[in-house]
């Protein structure tokens, strides 16, 4: 994998402070587990609030989101609508990986998509703050090809200018 590599190519030592959080061994930063976002969601999938989520895994943001998407829709991401962690600020500075390639191979700190009704936004942010869960509206769909597109302004994921990347499904 990309991590294994730069873990050997840059001679990283695991068992040692990340140079991006001093608190952490850098091996407990890279083996962090998956979330498990079914106690918090549940209520609310069976309550019909979401019409689609996608686990944002391996094949990061672009090629997880199309796969719940019907066709005739496709999902406008917008980078700098979050604060990209630092442990993929790390990765990306360390292997010097362009943003939209970033996008193709992590999910960047968005570990889950919901695609919701505009009119049930609200109730539903709501609802998952009280779960404990952290909420952020990173984008919409629009019509157009089944995909999905990340776009960042000139800074967001340091870039040097604004850029874009898009996966059609």
């Amino acid at each position: 994998s990309l991590v294994r590599r730069l873990a050997a190519d840059k001679g990283w030592k695991l068992d040692r402070p990340a140079l991006f959080d001093q608190d952490r061994l850098l091996i407990e930063a890279l083996i962090e587990p998956t979330r498990i976002y079914v106690k918090s969601l549940l209520p609310s999938i069976r309550a019909g609030k979401v019409a689609a989520l996608a686990h944002v895994t391996g094949g990061g943001l672009l090629e997880n989101i199309p796969r719940v998407l019907p066709d005739g829709a496709h999902a406008m991401v917008y980078a700098d609508a979050w604060e990209q962690p630092r442990l993929m600020a790390f990765l990306q500075a360390q292997g010097n990986i362009e943003p939209g390639e970033m996008a193709r191979t992590f999910n960047c700190g968005v570990g889950m998509v919901l695609v919701v009704e505009p009119d049930k936004v609200a109730d539903l942010t709501g609802e998952l703050e009280a779960a404990g869960e952290t909420v952020l509206r990173v984008g919409e769909i629009v019509a157009g090809e089944r995909g999905c597109t990340v776009k960042g302004l000139q800074g967001t994921w340091s870039a040097r200018e604004a850029w874009s990347a898009t996966h059609n499904a």
